[in-house]
């Protein structure tokens, strides 16, 4: 089978990287195409998986529009090329377009329930929209298939993920240092309009330097005084890092999630909110959302002290990612095998009727 896989984010390197090794392991060709969104060329380039560059991140609602036929137009040149029996995406609208033209089903594994103009331009030319059983927006129940688990797992599940401790000598760190990770987001992508998060995050790095070490990472540029606190590890590497950190605190949903399922502390400060992050701190205590404007700055530092007063915090998190881990699935199994299998594991699960497990 020749599958085509479009990644547009560096999450997406993540997310399908271990499928593209299965799919490839056992003799399928994989088709990487993708676009120079800040370090997803480099994650590309550090997993040795090969792509085409089909174009630039836009950050103006302008620019995102004009790209579209430009995108279109190169994916469909390497469409003509490689003949793809199948397009995948995290919910591309090129590649959803695209596989419209050339006739061939697009599945679009999503989980971003406020991503409302990706939606409008792709799901209409989806053949399938896999979501995590918590997924809370109301899509096409005919297209709609629900697994239970989250797409972090995909990569973090112990099965692809060990954590690697040379990480804390890279950053003159030991295993007894106290460090927290803070991540700023740059609002600009199209699921963000209207949102935001910290008000002043000079006042977030002096709130926590008082008595940890601060590691920021960051897509926004950030005041020349705070440069010094930017993480400089290698970004394939940042998720061992997340592993032995006290505490995560930031404005990334997809970050917060990371270090929740890796079993380290998360506060996640956005006006808008996920279902996963949701059932994360509902059903596992893992996170902690804060996403009233007028109070999440003050009560997520009332909360990230409260927590790190708590000597055994790391110990108590480790127990509550074991009991979260043996509730979900291997995502990247079941997306290795719903692709492998399609359309009949799509038949099967309308079948069924059954969330996948």
């Amino acid at each position: 089978m020749n599958i085509m896989v479009d990644i547009g984010h560096p999450k997406h390197v993540h997310v399908f990287k271990n499928m593209i090794f299965n799919l490839r392991d056992k003799g399928h060709k994989v088709k990487i195409t993708a676009k120079n969104k800040e370090i997803t060329f480099r994650l590309l380039d550090a997993y040795n998986l090969e792509y085409e560059n089909v174009g630039r991140y836009k950050i103006s609602m302008v620019n995102k529009a004009i790209d579209i036929p430009k995108i279109n137009i190169k994916l469909l040149k390497i469409a003509k090329t490689f003949k793809p029996d199948i397009f995948i995406s995290k919910g591309s609208p090129y590649a959803a377009q695209v596989s419209r033209l050339v006739r061939k089903p697009h599945i679009a594994f999503k989980d971003t329930e406020h991503a409302n103009l990706t939606d409008w331009l792709t799901l209409p030319f989806t053949d399938t929209i896999c979501t995590p059983s918590c997924f809370k927006k109301k899509i096409d129940s005919k297209k709609h298939v629900k697994f239970n688990g989250y797409f972090e797992l995909a990569y973090l599940h112990p099965n692809y993920f060990k954590p690697d401790p040379s990480i804390l000598d890279e950053l003159g760190l030991n295993k007894d240092d106290k460090f927290i990770i803070l991540r700023f987001v740059s609002w600009s992508a199209s699921h963000d309009i209207g949102d935001r998060g910290f008000l002043n995050i000079k006042d977030i790095v002096g709130f926590f330097e008082r008595d940890s070490r601060v590691l920021i990472t960051s897509e926004r540029r950030l005041p020349s005084e705070l440069e010094k606190y930017k993480i400089t590890v290698s970004p394939e590497k940042i998720h061992h890092l997340l592993y032995f950190a006290n505490l995560y605190t930031g404005e990334s949903a997809t970050m917060a999630t990371e270090s929740a399922i890796l079993g380290t502390p998360s506060i996640f400060v956005s006006t808008s909110r996920r279902g996963y992050t949701d059932e994360l701190e509902s059903k596992y205590d893992l996170v902690y959302t804060f996403s009233d404007p007028k109070t999440m700055q003050k009560y997520a530092l009332e909360k990230a002290l409260e927590l790190l007063k708590n000597e055994d915090l790391k110990n108590e998190w480790r127990k509550k990612r074991m009991k979260m881990l043996s509730e979900k699935i291997d995502v990247t199994k079941f997306m290795t095998n719903f692709i492998e299998n399609y359309p009949e594991s799509f038949y099967e699960y309308k079948r069924e009727g059954k969330i996948i497990t």
